[in-house]
């Protein structure tokens, strides 16, 4: 068990693996203190955790493991292929002495796919647990940053899948995190992507109490006669939309139409639309 204390959670947890001689992923953490950046400079806290190793080795059976950098360094993809690298190198060495042995020629090929089996499922579990530390980060954060807002936020709630960081918020004050017309909901998932993508190259979905959902139903009523006039005359666009459904209504006509042409355009106004089309053809907009 060992105290650490970092300026971020993400350094604290770098610290304790090294110190611990462990991974990121085997260490058990309770954080005593968030880290605050304070205001201009006043009331600053660093991030404090108390940490134990989950799976303890005797010191003759300890291995000398090349700890993840500083997640804020690296991205999501960069991290998975650190740790693959390493299981790369115990699952794809295959004994050089089965390929000059005819008579287990069938064998060979046998324990080949045995172990490429098992790399694959190593390095699935691998980028799980790499997207559940993530998950885990920037949960943390999230809820530091709504405890120094003026909304009553309880629930925070973040999953990462397949580069996707999926957040989910509510509590009493959700309706006006929303904002009238879902404004303030815009401006809190354009800062959210420009903070995630930039950080740890992912994208986001926001839900905040059922405002996504809502909005997708909402846009599928509405693309039914789009998707009429695309399977009469190969294809159509939008009106004007606004915010988080100009995503919703691409990612539906996407799904709908996979051997087609579908984007975002911008009208000379700024306005946004999504044009459905074929592949060798040019909206004029």
């Amino acid at each position: 068990m060992t105290k650490v204390e970092a300026p971020t959670l993400e350094e604290a947890y770098k610290k304790a693996s090294l110190a611990l001689e462990c991974s990121i992923s085997e260490l058990q953490c309770e954080v005593v203190q968030h880290p605050n950046k304070g205001i201009l400079g006043f009331l600053k806290k660093n991030a404090i955790i108390i940490a134990t190793c989950k799976t303890m080795r005797p010191t003759s059976e300890k291995k000398t493991y090349q700890p993840i950098e500083s997640i804020e360094k690296h991205t999501a993809a960069k991290i998975i292929d650190t740790v693959k690298e390493d299981i790369s190198k115990k699952y794809t060495n295959v004994d050089v002495e089965l390929e000059k042995d005819t008579i287990v020629d069938a064998f060979f090929d046998t324990k080949t796919e045995e172990l490429t089996s098992e790399y694959v499922k190593k390095s699935k579990e691998v980028e799980s647990i790499v997207y559940d530390e993530l998950a885990q980060l920037i949960e943390s954060d999230l809820q530091a940053l709504f405890a120094l807002s003026c909304f009553e936020i309880d629930v925070v709630e973040v999953d990462v899948v397949d580069n996707m960081a999926l957040i989910f918020i509510d509590g009493e004050d959700a309706a006006l995190l929303i904002g009238k017309e879902g404004y303030r909901y815009n401006a809190l998932s354009y800062m959210l992507f420009n903070w995630l993508h930039s950080k740890y190259e992912l994208f986001i979905k926001l839900e905040i109490a059922e405002f996504l959902t809502t909005q997708q139903e909402m846009i599928k009523v509405y693309m039914k006669p789009v998707i009429e006039t695309v399977e009469k005359t190969g294809r159509a666009k939008t009106h004007f939309l606004d915010g988080i459904l100009v995503q919703i209504a691409l990612e539906q006509l996407r799904e709908y139409f996979p051997n087609k042409y579908v984007a975002v355009k911008t009208s000379k106004d700024g306005k946004k639309f999504v044009v459905v089309n074929e592949f060798n053809m040019k909206s004029n907009g």
